[in-house]
């Protein structure tokens, strides 16, 4: 009896269905008063225990899923019968295959003698498979020790698994949802699609020109960028090499030339699935889909889903698996022993999934990835006025395709990836980064100085190589290295407050956090760092963010650290954007978003966008305008750290440098700022560009935050400092100018 059940124990659950309740039987006597407590040594006729309330005690067990505290109420015969290992096994297996995620009880009637007892009870079991699921089941009770126990059988579960009839509860799983850009333009969905890649030792140098051209109009990457992915191995290397993916619609035309290629070191294979075009729009946040786990399959199957599915695994995907899963349904049947349909007792048919819009723009957003190309570190592309992530890139990354066991990419990628330890291409910098800012602190900084009055827009200072205010320390300006480097770059002289910030002037802003600190006013900086939103997550739905650190200064040195940026500080690029996006919007901190709108198949808004605001930066009108000013000369003034980097562009920003140093190799370089278009087809956005290990940050980050920009504004592409062409570096690390910092 016992394998009988455990093969097909929901089965028996199909009598319960179509609204349908057995009536108990016709032995159940009319119910009798109890008078006696349970404990109570002497039994008689008038004399019974409350076999309602033990009755109650053992449901509200069954109800709460405490299966080890009901087998506590079994009789000791029962309990020879079986073990509580074995009991507990058995209800977790029944909530599990009816997928219940609540269950309810009525009592009908009681009866007892003196020695036995029986309670009828209406069960309601909440399958999140099938409505009204429901059963008349009969709890039979013996007296054991002068205490009403439960003289269990299988039946109190389901009343009938008669002879060798089993119930069979098959799972509709309805197709998972899409996932759009802003526009509509679909970003994950169902496709067949195209793995490519190469053996370079059967490339034919010859036709090798060819095909990279063929091959970069199928994966939009560019030519000279698809054969640096091999040529690394050498030209004898017999392995292969994965260069991307493709949805099949995409090059059905011209698949034919692809093909006449695979004699040349080309291999193409065909797989289907959940796709994510483009080799994955912004990975990181999106996420992917992956098989369930052993370990997960009970909690999975209690909400209704069938062992071999693939359910999200990150960011979007795992955030937004209650719409994009859709509603699941079940039909109950009964069957024989040899699994033949004796009847169909229930059925609930699934419904659609719904579907994700994101804040996105498809094109801007894969352009932005690969304007980070060749580095680590984040980009974040924040609308100033509404806080929409319009595009969040994140080095190194990866392919979410490389999930889809089909595609002939993922036996090469996956390993790779899980084996980049300390660089997960997984980890999302953008939220999950985390860096000293360097010389963008410099804006907190001057924001404290101004608001706390000590220090004035106009309050000259002269900025020389050194600064020696700390008795026997010296403490070097970065003009100073450069003058180390190249023997011409001169100290910057005597500055106004905006001037020190247009000229990154490291003994200005030291000075200003050793001021605070000796007149006791060491938290001033960092309530300023804090009410811009530095170290507290934004908020962002369903990214993983760390919150940072904004310490307090401890000593004169670490003061001075911490006023440029330095020191314990650590900030997520997305902290810093929403902060940057607050000076361009005029002073509002919005929390950042990523999902414009869900909608229902039929297209009705299940939930939209709405900006909300959480907070103002501390700062007065004053305060903002001569940040601005700041900002401003950093890339329109001749002694801007940033001015040869945005010569030529048309159109207005203003931004801030920063080089951080790392602890370990290169500085970080960083480039903050927002636009002043006020193109009414075209908000103004705030872009932050941070890349690990790379440098100065006008070298290497400001480039970048151009190339962000002349995206965004449809403007003409400029080369990097270390580009051949467009996506495709000419030499190993960028070319410097004079005035870099």
């Amino acid at each position: 009896m016992r394998k009988k059940f455990l093969i097909g124990l929901i089965l028996s659950v199909s009598f319960l269905l179509g609204g349908c309740t057995q009536k108990p039987p016709e032995t159940i006597l009319p119910e009798s008063t109890p008078t006696q407590s349970l404990a109570s040594p002497q039994i008689s006729k008038t004399q019974t225990p409350d076999i309602e309330k033990v009755a109650g005690e053992f449901l509200d067990r069954w109800k709460n899923e405490q299966y080890q505290e009901m087998y506590d109420l079994l009789s000791t015969d029962s309990k020879l019968a079986i073990s509580q290992t074995e009991f507990v096994e058995l209800y977790n297996k029944t909530a599990v295959e009816l997928a219940l995620d609540e269950l309810d009880y009525e009592i009908l009637s009681t009866y007892n003698d003196p020695q036995n007892a029986q309670v009828a009870v209406n069960v309601k079991y909440g399958s999140v498979l099938i409505e009204d699921l429901q059963r008349d089941v009969i709890l039979k009770f013996i007296l054991d020790s002068n205490l009403w126990r439960v003289n269990w059988s299988e039946q109190m579960i389901f009343p009938e698994l008669d002879g060798d009839n089993e119930l069979d509860l098959v799972r509709q799983v309805p197709a998972r949802g899409n996932i759009y850009d802003q526009e509509g333009k679909i970003v994950v969905g169902p496709a067949e699609a195209i793995s490519l890649g190469v053996t370079p030792a059967q490339i034919d140098p010859e036709q090798e020109e060819d095909m990279l051209n063929e091959l970069s109009r199928a994966l939009d990457i560019p030519a000279g960028a698809l054969k640096a992915e091999y040529e690394p191995f050498g030209s004898r290397y017999q392995g292969y090499v994965p260069l991307g993916t493709v949805a099949r619609e995409k090059v059905e035309g011209r698949l034919g030339i692809l093909e006449s290629y695979t004699n040349n070191g080309l291999l193409i294979r065909s797989f289907q699935g959940r796709y994510y075009f483009d080799q994955g729009i912004a990975p990181q946040a999106v996420g992917y889909v992956r098989w369930i786990q052993e370990n997960e399959e009970d909690k999975y199957r209690r909400l209704g889903y069938a062992r071999d599915e693939k359910v999200g695994g990150q960011g979007l995907e795992q955030w937004a698996e209650p719409y994009l899963s859709g509603k699941r349904g079940g039909t109950l049947y009964l069957v024989d022993s040899e699994g033949k349909i004796i009847t169909q007792i229930a059925n609930s048919q699934a419904g659609p999934a719904d579907e994700v819009y994101t804040t996105f723009e498809k094109e801007f957003q894969r352009d932005v990835q690969q304007a980070l190309h060749g580095y680590n570190g984040s980009i974040v592309v924040l609308e100033a006025d509404t806080g929409r992530v319009l595009a969040m890139a994140s080095n190194p990354s990866f392919d979410p395709n490389a999930f889809n066991h089909t595609n002939f990419n993922s036996n090469h990628q996956l390993p790779e990836y899980y084996s980049l330890e300390g660089s997960s291409p997984f980890l999302n910098r953008a939220t999950q980064g985390l860096y000293p800012l360097g010389s963008v602190f410099k804006i907190i900084t001057m924001a404290a100085g101004l608001e706390s009055g000590e220090f004035q827009a106009d309050d000259i200072y002269d900025c020389g190589y050194h600064f020696t205010e700390i008795q026997g320390i010296r403490l070097d300006d970065w003009t100073y290295d450069h003058y180390l480097e190249d023997g011409e770059t001169p100290p910057s002289g005597k500055l106004t407050l905006v001037e020190g910030l247009m000229r990154s002037c490291n003994p200005y802003f030291w000075h200003i956090g050793l001021r605070f600190y000796e007149k006791g006013m060491t938290d001033a900086i960092m309530e300023m760092a804090r009410g811009f939103g530095l170290g507290t997550p934004t908020g962002i739905e369903f990214l993983e963010e760390e919150a940072g650190n904004i310490p307090f200064p401890q000593s004169e040195v670490d003061a001075t650290n911490l006023a440029v940026g330095q020191g314990q500080m650590q900030v997520t690029p997305l902290q810093v954007a929403q902060f940057i996006a607050a000076l361009g919007n005029g002073g509002t901190i919005y929390r950042p978003q990523i999902v414009e709108s869900i909608r229902s198949s039929a297209g009705e808004e299940v939930q939209g966008f709405t900006p909300e605001e959480v907070g103002e930066l501390p700062i007065s009108a004053e305060t903002a305008q001569a940040l601005q000013e700041g900002m401003n000369r950093v890339v329109e003034n001749p002694r801007g750290t940033a001015y040869y980097r945005f010569r030529g562009l048309q159109i207005p920003l203003v931004g801030k440098t920063g080089t951080a140093e790392s602890g370990s190799g290169e500085p970080h370089a960083w480039f903050a700022g927002y636009t002043l278009a006020e193109n009414e087809n075209k908000p103004d956005i705030a872009v932050v560009v941070i890349a690990e290990n790379a440098g100065e940050g006008s070298e290497v980050a400001a480039p970048i935050f151009r190339r962000v920009v002349e995206l965004y504004f449809d403007q003409y592409l400029r080369l990097y400092p270390w580009e051949s062409e467009i996506g495709v570096w000419a030499t190993p690390e960028p070319t410097k100018t004079p005035e870099d910092n």
